[in-house]
């Protein structure tokens, strides 16, 4: 490789893009010293003329500046956990199918007497319903996709407890309320070795759901958050909230902020604490504050 050309463990700096996997892996096993870059922090977008040469040599001058905006590396175990199926994506597409079935009861002019259409009962009660034409074949079709996605859901879930069983941290974390097993899982996987992160506030950076700062003399604005790193972490963090509000140290603090500046904002608010809460369960293994009140 021309690597080697470089002399012995020489530095290289990678762009954080699609496929860069194989590239940091081979580039490691020829005893280089990777450096992954975000792109974010190159601010690239901002260049009147932008090609592979100009990249090329503009991480070459951070990195001889020691200027990158570097990545974690994950590895291999880590990114294989992140490319399993996520049982989350499953059950969206589950609930896809429970409200497009509901949707078809409306329009074929049959209104159900169950709030719940697909737990035992509301089964029955499909089974009596007199769907005719396209109807009645939507909702049998639907029927056959969600006894599919719990055919699946059941291998990723017993797949799930096995990589975990010995993972305090996963443990721990979903003594959180509103964070069960799948949402345990997403955490575990795509935030990796969490000790990464000097504190829970990086950890909540690295997930953009902090709000951006902009200074200029003594004027200080804070904006909307920055929705920046980790999509699937923010998503969990946000959806993990929405019914319970997080529990007991959280909810006061939710219903507060709602009060003053909308269900939004402290809904954004009550996932940066409950991301706090995780961090603090993955990197200790427990969650000191939910032990005392449990005690």
């Amino acid at each position: 490789m021309a690597v080697a050309e470089a002399g012995p463990d020489p530095e290289v700096a990678l762009e954080s893009t699609y496929g860069w996997y194989w590239a940091a892996d081979l580039l490691q096993a020829e005893g280089a010293r990777v450096h992954l870059v975000h792109p974010l922090g190159l601010h690239w977008d901002s260049r009147r003329v932008k090609n592979d040469v100009k990249d090329a040599t503009e991480l070459a001058n951070r990195l001889r500046r020691n200027d990158l905006p570097e990545s974690w590396i994950a590895p291999p175990e880590v990114r294989e956990l992140r490319d399993r199926p996520l049982p989350g994506q499953a059950h969206g597409a589950a609930n896809f199918g429970q409200g497009a079935g509901a949707c078809g009861d409306g329009q074929a002019g049959i209104l159900p007497t169950l709030d719940d259409m697909f737990g035992p009962g509301g089964q029955k009660l499909l089974d009596a319903m007199p769907f005719d034409g396209v109807y009645g074949l939507r909702v049998e079709s639907l029927r056959d996709l969600l006894e599919v996605y719990d055919r699946e859901l059941a291998l990723v879930e017993r797949e799930m407890r096995r990589l975990f069983k010995d993972h305090q941290g996963y443990k721990a974390i979903q003594a959180i309320t509103g964070v069960g097993p799948v949402m345990a899982a997403i955490f575990v996987a795509e935030i990796g070795d969490v000790t990464r992160f000097p504190s829970a506030r990086h950890l909540c950076s690295w997930a953009g759901v902090t709000p951006t700062l902009r200074e200029s003399d003594t004027k200080t604005h804070r904006g909307h958050i920055t929705k920046q790193r980790s999509t699937l972490v923010r998503w969990a963090a946000t959806e993990a909230v929405v019914r319970y509000h997080g529990g007991d140290p959280i909810a006061p603090a939710f219903r507060r902020i709602s009060e003053r500046r909308g269900k939004m904002i402290a809904r954004v608010a009550a996932a940066r604490k409950l991301l706090t809460l995780v961090y603090y369960g993955l990197r200790d293994g427990e969650i000191r504050c939910l032990a005392h009140r449990a005690g």
